[in-house]
């Protein structure tokens, strides 16, 4: 028997539509639809090859933008059928709320910044939305995947809510003011619970899977981590249960396991907040002044203590910053080539820079979305001596 849905879930039904009116389908959802639609994106493959932490050609064992989505997907899902949402929807959102990453994770993010600092800034999840309202060309009646307003609100407040109410329009990046219809998606307001489940999801995955890769790449050690809350905890525990089973088995194990506890927190945490407000449908959910989807307190100060952990042993360790620096390096150098001379650009970029007047933005756009291997690539043909031969 299928649960009755939640009165505060997002109803496909009744959803607010599409930028561009679409007959809707006899098979799928507007929300399975927008699923779809990400899944047979461009863009959405390309995360295959960006980097979560570690560049994409260190290891086929490690996390990528691609892998680290799929991985959202599944536990946005797990907590969308737990709280009776909708499922489609937390699941389009936990996919595409990275499609706007450039190459070489953060560091790609903080290059593209410093370069665009005069021509707009860049910010990923602004990046996003332009990738499917706009940079993605499958359709011949539009641009973009033109997706429902229901899945492009919960990426655009993948972080929560933008602006305030009162705020000038300035105060949002350039991105969200280039899409024509920023005002409808309500920037002010927190986005359904569908888009909430999809954000902590993001929180969990990246969290335990950082640590998972960090104790294969050898950068970090399991004696480092017992002293840090739950997860400390958790593996000593897994260690009690099984002490005759393989390091490899053993974080496989407590990695499994510290991703049930956050999700069992979750879900306690979000039916007590749930409980209390009473909602009857998904606008109440967006009008409240804090989000329904949440950590308890002390979850949440166990998850402070191991970003702590994470940032000072791992994404500032001596071995991960070179491969930043090296990242950082690729974007300025194609970015500064590309911005003096257009013509480096491949022909219909050409066409695009003149005929819009902004170059620095085509230019940006063709970067963010490149692959870590492609970006290099591409490096290499401008500027390495070798690429002559």
């Amino acid at each position: 028997m299928v649960p009755m849905r939640a009165p505060y879930a997002c109803d496909p039904a009744q959803s607010r539509g599409r930028y561009y009116p679409q007959p809707g389908s006899v098979l799928r959802t507007p929300f399975e639809r927008d699923r779809d639609r990400i899944i047979h994106s461009s863009a959405f493959r390309r995360l295959k090859g960006k980097t979560q932490v570690f560049v994409a050609h260190e290891g086929d064992a490690y996390r990528t933008r691609l892998t680290h989505s799929l991985e959202v997907a599944q536990i946005a899902r797990t907590l969308a059928r737990a709280l009776n949402v909708d499922e489609d929807l937390a699941e389009a959102s936990a996919l595409a709320h990275d499609l706007g990453h450039p190459p070489f994770g953060h560091s790609g993010e903080d290059a593209l910044s410093e370069a665009m600092e005069n021509f707009g800034g860049f910010d990923h999840n602004a990046q996003t939305l332009r990738v499917i309202t706009r940079l993605e060309t499958r359709y011949p009646e539009f641009k973009g995947l033109n997706l429902t307003w229901e899945t492009l609100e919960s990426v655009v407040k993948h972080n929560g809510p933008l602006m305030r109410v009162d705020d000038d329009p300035s105060v949002l990046p350039w991105g969200f003011r280039a899409y024509e219809d920023w005002r409808a998606l309500e920037l002010h307001t927190y986005s359904s619970v569908e888009g909430q489940i999809a954000a902590l999801s993001d929180d969990i995955a990246y969290n335990n899977h950082d640590i998972d890769d960090g104790l294969r790449s050898g950068i970090l050690q399991l004696d480092h981590l017992m002293d840090l809350p739950l997860v400390g905890q958790v593996f000593r525990q897994c260690r009690e249960c099984y002490p005759d089973i393989s390091e490899n088995i053993l974080i496989h194990e407590a990695v499994r396991e510290m991703i049930g506890l956050m999700v069992t927190d979750v879900l306690e945490e979000s039916r007590r907040r749930l409980d209390r407000i009473r909602a009857d449908n998904a606008d109440t959910v967006r009008a409240l002044d804090m989000p329904v989807i949440a950590f308890s307190d002390a979850m949440t100060e166990n998850l402070t203590a191991v970003r702590r952990f994470l940032y000072t042993n791992m994404y500032l360790h001596y071995k991960v910053k070179r491969m930043k620096e090296k990242g950082k390096m690729v974007i300025r150098d194609l970015f500064a080539a590309f911005l003096s001379d257009p013509m480096l650009l491949p022909a219909n970029l050409q066409q695009d820079g003149t005929r819009s007047g902004a170059v620095a933005r085509v230019v940006c756009d063709y970067i963010a979305g490149m692959t870590d291997c492609f970006a290099v690539e591409e490096h290499r043909k401008l500027f390495g001596v070798d690429s002559w031969f």
